[in-house]
């Protein structure tokens, strides 16, 4: 967890992880849990979902759009040529077993996958089928949170001590006081994962403390969302044996994380349906509505992203930043003459624009403001950047 800042500061703070907009979240979760079938219906692909394990051995990536009523509403408004919505980039990785930290399974290959992503979708099993076979024989979703999350452990525990052993000769040894900072930090890290056995994110950590966790990348700093497949009946009348436990596991070994009920029998009836009609009459039948469009939203959460919107006739875009992005940084994304020769940012809340039904609407009500280069831009913002022309672009202005 990143230090806590009061957000009037207007500065970014650091976060644990990769510094960037291409991030991904990975499945993962024990073998045949649905990990595949979740994955094809979350984005419209076929990746296999075999009832053996290691169904899934390369991992498969897919992008998914992230649904925003805000977006639909500015295409709606501009009916523009080019739409283009924010992406969720999804990895299904392979089940991972009792021992994978050893190499059990194919455990250290998946686990290299685990830290290719930035955020993870910890799938559990909580359905009951006998035509899909267990890897340990019987399902229970409270063993199974338990062997993932101490495998995660065990694999950081793993790389923490073959870094901290090999740093021991330069630094102690040695003599090294340039790595003696770094040192001490892997230390205190190793106290927690090792000694305590706990997982990184779960305690407070310096901004010196997360540029060094930054530079290895380890599996229990990254954010977790609880994924719990049940069967089709008891994801319909909201009810599971199951998941009071779950909620109780989660509750003591990762406290405060998100917990998010679906089931994967149910999606993928919900995406035969051909048109959104159908599979509102389906849902109505059903009664009960998909939770695809909830989960792509917490992913795409955990990750510390956001986006603002550039919109017009031509073209209503959502462009990705992470949280904290001052507005130069934010013209970047666009072109990176924007941000060299940026001047200001024009900017409208998107509730600001809704409620006064346009943008000379906003204009007159003063709620279309010129903001500079310690603007640290919102999740919303519909902005239009102004730059200096002699940085690069012909064009002084650009949505």
């Amino acid at each position: 967890m990143a230090p806590k800042k009061d957000a009037s500061e207007g500065e970014k703070h650091a976060l644990i992880g990769r510094v960037g907009t291409n991030l991904k979240v990975g499945i993962v979760g024990v073998p045949n849990v649905g990990k595949s079938t979740f994955f094809n219906v979350l984005t419209k692909s076929q990746a296999a979902a075999e009832n053996f394990p290691f169904c899934t051995i390369d991992p498969n990536e897919s992008r998914v759009p992230v649904p925003d009523e805000r977006f639909d509403y500015l295409c709606n408004y501009y009916k523009p040529a080019s739409k283009v919505p924010a992406f969720l980039t999804v990895v299904d990785i392979a089940g991972l077993v009792k021992g994978a930290s050893e190499g059990q399974g194919l455990g250290n290959a998946f686990l290299s996958h685990i830290k290719a992503c930035d955020a993870i979708f910890h799938l559990c099993r909580a359905f009951d089928d006998v035509d899909v076979v267990h890897v340990d024989g019987e399902v229970d979703p409270i063993r199974d949170l338990s062997t993932i999350s101490e495998e995660l452990r065990l694999k950081d525990e793993e790389v923490l001590l073959q870094v901290i052993d090999k740093m021991e000769r330069t630094v102690l040894r040695g003599g090294d006081k340039k790595m003696k900072p770094e040192y001490d930090i892997l230390c205190k890290v190793k106290t927690l994962v090792v000694d305590e056995k706990k997982h990184i994110r779960f305690s407070d950590w310096n901004e010196k403390e997360i540029e060094v966790l930054n530079k290895y990348l380890l599996l229990t700093s990254k954010p977790v969302i609880y994924l719990i497949n049940l069967s089709e009946k008891d994801y319909i009348r909201k009810k599971n044996k199951w998941l009071s436990g779950i909620k109780s596991w989660v509750d003591t070994h990762d406290p405060g994380a998100i917990i998010i009920p679906f089931s994967g029998a149910f999606e993928t009836k919900m995406a035969s349906a051909e048109s959104k009609e159908e599979r509102d009459a389906l849902a109505k039948e059903l009664g009960a509505t998909s939770a695809l469009d909830k989960i792509i939203v917490q992913g795409y959460k955990a990750l510390q992203l956001q986006y603002f919107f550039t919109s017009g006739t031509d073209e209503v875009k959502a462009w990705t930043i992470q949280k904290g992005t001052k507005a130069p940084q934010a013209a970047g994304r666009i072109h990176t003459d924007f941000e060299k020769g940026f001047i200001m940012a024009e900017v409208m809340k998107y509730s600001d624009f809704k409620e006064e039904g346009s943008e000379a609407a906003a204009k007159a009500a003063g709620k279309y403001r010129q903001q500079g280069r310690n603007y640290v831009v919102e999740d919303g913002d519909i902005i239009f950047f102004k730059f200096n022309a002699g940085a690069g672009l012909k064009d002084p202005k650009k949505k």
